[in-house]
């Protein structure tokens, strides 16, 4: 059998320049070190450094398989190290996403984010690794059922003899922590009622229904759900393999033309249009926003990553971009309220709930009344 392949995509917020704006060029330079004393001691076969608004994107190969230790210690010197470099000069947030001082093993509830898969590699092995910054695991969950299930975006899936089965999708449930695995199409409705909650129930993982073998992985870490409080959104990243056996690569990204609204933006307080854009735009400017994803394609070849392919930096993508920025200007209208602003369930991390406390002893309170009979009367209720 063939040795096999990982990619591990982990990032994490260390700090930024002017705000929630960019990665510094410097904390690059110091995790890039980092990174490069790995590959020369084997622990990595290849990587690659970059950024996407201000979390720092660690993409990396091995042969250590998904959570080894080793890597995942690797990412989290080389985040520590970015984000000295951050406090050295001063960038805002600097170690935000890095609850502790202690590695335990896995960065996975420590902070950091992480989307591993291992494989064995194709003789062409074309991966997508998706970026996102201002938003939650959950914005993945609509353009992701989209490639895998919706013959209205991916042709294959109709015409394509290598898919026409469908595909497996395993649901995370960030709240109880469990899982469930659908089948597509046949439990389709089943899968769209748990996906359609985003804040909730987020796609995991993407399995090909004919053999098992793995086409997509994302990232489902909830930072508020691990730290108790607002810290940041998670800003979540994802692998999708594409091609023979998968998803075109056109009909991968096809799906991100519709800037769908997800959760995040100012605050992480806000619902937005997510945008595709290339690396040169990768910046969140107005509102700390709109929520923005960054798609890079690799070929992986011998555990070396060629590329990478800015796949978004296309004017195909001009009319999705100006529709984004025609949604975030009418969200933007709502100002405080909804549905701009999130709900109840995930203000609860931030500091509304200091502001209920404060006012608690001020509510009186308030006749309720209830509609009685046919005749439409009214009751005093107890």
């Amino acid at each position: 059998m063939s040795e096999k392949t990982t990619i591990s995509v982990i990032k994490a917020d260390i700090g930024s320049l002017a705000g929630h704006h960019m990665v510094h060029p410097d904390t690059m330079a110091a995790a890039a070190k980092v990174l490069a004393e790995a590959k020369s001691k084997g622990i990595l076969t290849d990587y690659y450094i970059t950024h996407v608004g201000d979390d720092l994107e660690l993409i990396m190969t091995h042969r250590k398989g998904v959570d080894a230790s080793e890597v995942h210690e690797t990412a989290w010197n080389a985040f520590k190290e970015a984000a000295r470099v951050a406090k050295e000069l001063g960038l805002y947030a600097a170690g935000q996403d890095l609850l502790t001082d202690a590695f335990s093993g896995n960065v996975r509830g420590l902070g950091p984010s992480a989307a591993e898969m291992e494989f064995v590699e194709r003789p062409s092995e074309p991966v997508i690794v998706f970026m996102a910054d201002k938003t939650e695991p959950g914005a993945f969950n609509l353009p992701l059922f989209r490639v895998f299930a919706d013959p209205f975006n991916t042709a294959g899936l109709v015409i394509d003899p290598k898919i026409h089965d469908g595909f497996k999708f395993e649901v995370y449930d960030v709240i109880a922590g469990k899982y469930v695995v659908l089948n597509s199409p046949e439990e389709m409705y089943d899968l769209l009622a748990l996906i359609g909650t985003p804040g909730r129930f987020v796609i995991r993982r993407i399995f090909r229904k004919s053999d098992n073998e793995i086409g997509a992985v994302v990232a489902v870490e909830r930072l508020n759900l691990i730290a108790g409080q607002y810290v940041g959104k998670d800003d979540p990243v994802a692998i999708v393999r594409a091609q023979s056996g998968f998803p075109a690569v056109g009909e991968v990204i096809e799906a991100f033309a519709f800037p769908h609204l997800v959760a995040g933006w100012m605050r992480g307080s806000h619902f937005g249009p997510l945008m595709p854009v290339g690396q040169r735009n990768a910046r969140c400017t107005r509102f700390d926003g709109p929520p923005r994803v960054v798609a890079l394609g690799f070929q992986i070849k011998n555990g070396r990553l060629i590329g990478p392919a800015d796949l978004f930096d296309d004017p195909a993508f001009d009319e999705t971009r100006r529709l984004a920025q025609t949604v975030a200007e009418y969200m933007r209208r709502h100002g405080p309220f909804m549905p701009h602003r999130l709900g109840p369930e995930e203000m609860e991390y931030t500091t509304l709930p200091q502001v209920l406390q404060k006012l608690q002893d001020r509510f009186t309170e308030a006749k309720l009344y209830q509609v009685k009979g046919p005749k439409v009367k009214t009751e005093l209720l107890e």
